[in-house]
């Protein structure tokens, strides 16, 4: 008897021991996919939308969007059960994130991207889901309600908008393409939702395109008062003669010997990018410089042949252009009378993709406003360019952006007061 009861004793600790393990294994597998999902949330950059701003909690909600129908609220997409998603099972977590429907049956507005989250893998969902309910903190406050004026206040007509325009799916590999590519692609138009800012929209403020398929797609957008730049390979207001490596330096600390990074993409790369792992970095850039060129109206001649030049650097004509004197004083101190700059912490001019736009929104409101470039671990420490609202009047900023883009080798078409003046309303209201 005492033998039996050894044995029984043996075996009863052997299944508390395998027990432990498997517990052990399941936690170490949980904790393995929370954090894979705060890894995809930094790709799909969630904080950027869903936190209010500096100082305030993350994922909380708050964030005041502005769409051409009125200014849209972000919602608070912590795990508490009153205010935010705590109550959510996966499957009202997946189809509010790939459909656009909220627990209940609220359709949410497409300043959500789920026209391109609607691509995203279940396996990443399952992990999103799993870090947005066990990997944060759960905030009880109640972000601002999103009140738009009617008609946009139906929601309900997102039914027939999403049946019209939304292409439903998960991504699906090309395979003509290796395997790099396809997880740069899926990055970007899934998780990345590079489209919802870069790519241009309809009339009824639908994505022209979702993916390489289309030139339209990613090549440049208006979005809350700024141009999202075009992605695609023109040489001279796109990526044309950016190199992989070039792109991924960019997406990783705001700066390259192209540009540095303004407006929402500084949140996008200080939140976001700057996290990515090496591996997917690359593979971003190198789906991207496989883009067919959107070509544009402006022009670069790298190989601009210089002119007679004065003191100043400026070829002897220069200052009977208009524009001419006041880029002498306020700004070649810092972008040089070359338009080279100061790179990486001070852009060059010169063959600048966002001096070459066609559009020329950003070029106007960092000229009215100013700007300061992303702040990241691996980046030089940011500049800060000041704004000449005050200083400058719309004809002389709309005369000096013209310059600049027409100047060492820069060919594109002119800015006009109106723009200066049009923009100027608009970031006062």
């Amino acid at each position: 008897m005492d033998s039996i009861s050894r044995m029984q004793r043996k075996a009863a600790g052997c299944s508390w021991i395998v027990l432990c393990a498997v517990a052990a294994t399941a936690q170490a597998a949980e904790a393995d996919l929370v954090a894979r999902g705060a890894y995809l949330a930094k790709v799909a950059d969630c904080a950027g939308c869903h936190t209010a701003g500096p100082g305030h909690p993350p994922f909380a909600g708050g964030l005041a969007i502005n769409s051409p129908f009125g200014t849209i609220y972000s919602t608070n997409i912590t795990p508490d059960p009153v205010f935010g998603i705590g109550n959510y099972s996966y499957e009202d977590f997946s189809r509010a994130l790939r459909d656009g429907v909220a627990k209940g049956g609220r359709r949410l507005y497409p300043a959500m991207p789920y026209p391109s989250f609607t691509a995203i893998l279940d396996s990443d969902v399952e992990a999103l889901y799993a870090y947005f309910m066990n990997g944060i903190k759960a905030v009880s406050q109640r972000p601002p309600q999103t009140a738009l004026p009617f008609p946009f206040n139906q929601r309900w007509v997102f039914r027939f908008w999403n049946a019209a325009f939304v292409k439903d799916g998960r991504y699906q590999p090309r395979t003509d393409r290796n395997e790099h590519w396809n997880r740069g692609a899926y990055l970007v138009q899934a998780l990345g939702h590079c489209g919802a800012c870069h790519t241009p929209r309809g009339l009824a403020y639908q994505e022209k395109a979702y993916s390489e398929s289309s030139t339209e797609y990613l090549s440049g957008a208006v979005i809350e008062n700024w141009f999202a730049g075009n992605l695609t390979g023109d040489r001279a207001s796109g990526l044309g003669r950016w190199t992989e490596t070039e792109i991924s330096t960019f997406l990783q600390t705001g700066h390259n010997s192209h540009t540095v990074a303004f407006g929402s993409m500084v949140l996008v790369i200080e939140n976001g990018t700057q996290y990515l792992q090496k591996e997917d970095l690359d593979a971003i850039a190198h789906y991207l410089k496989s883009l067919r060129a959107r070509k544009g109206r402006s022009s670069y001649l790298t190989q601009a042949a210089p002119v007679s030049k004065i003191s100043t650097g400026f070829p002897v004509d220069a200052f009977e252009r208009p524009g001419a004197g006041i880029y002498a004083g306020f700004c070649a101190k810092c972008h040089r009378d070359n338009g080279t700059g100061k790179t990486p912490e001070i852009p060059r001019l010169a063959g600048s993709p966002m001096v070459l736009s066609d559009n020329s929104t950003s070029l106007i409101r960092l000229m009215l406003e100013g700007g300061k470039g992303p702040a990241t671990r691996h980046g030089p420490k940011p500049k800060e360019m000041p704004g000449y609202a005050k200083e400058l009047s719309s004809r002389e900023i709309a005369e000096v952006l013209t310059f600049v883009r027409n100047n060492w080798g820069n060919t594109a078409s002119p800015v006009t007061t109106r723009d200066v003046y049009l923009l100027r309303e608009a970031l006062q209201k």
